[in-house]
């Protein structure tokens, strides 16, 4: 088995509201990623996977959040660590691909002047002209086809699948061990979508990098992943191998998501859908948070919040009803 690079224990993340409350928006998350897997993190906006990644990256404001449980990474306590400490495992060992590339670089600097930064920041021993050619060698990871001309550039001038190139170059520069791609084809058109799931593929391939892909795009995950966690509200409802997964869903949930996907050569007067939408923050139901929208719902749901447990080989799930329910059905 792979070596695991990442383990996440209990993870649970609050939010400061007004002066004394506070507001859960991960809930007991735990999880791994292991060296050269591609693990996918899916739900709908708003159900804490940005959230659950950022927790892990140390990147939330330390004035309103707090942050408990155990993030480890190849056996170092990452919400343990200093400040100095975490930024030299930020960009070096851990990167991350944020969402909507064109906001997530700075308009006024040039693509090299942001892609140096990021390197010189973890190679302080290397010349200018080192460094450039490290920035040129990047570009040609992602397949940019004019790298000089590129890093001349500001990001206005490239389009958005360029851009998003530039955000996995600045992510890969320093070859990190863990990628995390917060939707990494967001806003992309299909044929600028392929080629960065085929060049995030081609990474992992050669430098045996662990890939934590968050999206909601289930034809991705099909596509790209080998194992695949199910986020609602802040917590993990569902957890398998990605065939498995697609295959015998057991959390309504997971159910629902695969359900609402459009299938070629399936015709549907209406297209299925989850009723209701994801419950704020600061109104969650009480026990199972999914209950209100659920089509399975007994009382016993909103009695207690249910246990991720076992439920076959290396699948989990977090509904001790939905199994009874489906085969009486």
């Amino acid at each position: 088995m792979a070596e695991t690079l990442l383990e996440v224990k209990d993870l649970k993340t609050e939010f400061k509201r007004g002066k004394k409350d506070w507001i859960t928006a991960v809930n007991g998350v735990s999880f791994q990623v292991r060296a050269g897997e591609i693990v996918g993190l899916v739900g709908e906006s708003g159900c804490g996977k940005s959230v659950t990644s950022l927790s892990v990256m140390r990147l939330h404001s330390k004035h309103n959040t707090r942050i408990t449980g155990e993030v480890t990474f190849e056996g170092k306590h990452l919400l343990e660590l200093k400040e100095p400490e975490m930024q030299e495992i930020r960009g070096n060992e851990i990167s991350m691909i944020f969402q909507e590339p064109m906001s997530a670089l700075d308009p006024i600097m040039r693509i090299e002047d942001q892609l140096t930064e990021a390197i010189s920041l973890h190679n302080q021993g290397l010349s200018k002209s080192e460094v450039h050619a490290r920035c040129v060698r990047a570009l040609k990871l992602v397949g940019i086809p004019e790298p000089e001309m590129t890093l001349r550039n500001y990001p206005h001038e490239l389009s958005g699948g360029m851009c998003q190139r530039v955000m996995i170059a600045m992510a890969m520069s320093c070859e990190p061990k863990l990628l995390i791609a917060d939707e990494p084809t967001t806003a992309l058109d299909v044929t600028i979508q392929a080629q960065i799931l085929a060049l995030m593929e081609q990474i992992r391939n050669e430098h045996n990098t662990g890939i934590l892909l968050i999206t909601h795009d289930l034809g991705v995950v099909a596509e790209t992943c080998s194992r695949v966690i199910v986020m609602y509200a802040g917590n993990i409802v569902e957890e398998a191998p990605v065939k498995e997964l697609f295959r015998n869903p057991h959390h309504p949930y997971t159910k629902g998501l695969i359900e609402s996907v459009p299938r070629l050569g399936r015709r549907v007067r209406r297209l299925p859908s989850i009723p209701g939408s994801v419950p704020d923050l600061s109104a969650m139901p009480s026990g199972c948070r999914f209950a209100p929208r659920c089509a399975y719902a007994r009382p016993e749901c909103s009695a207690r919040l249910p246990e991720l447990v076992e439920v076959g080989p290396d699948h989990k799930c977090a509904c001790p009803f939905y199994a009874n329910v489906r085969k009486e059905a």
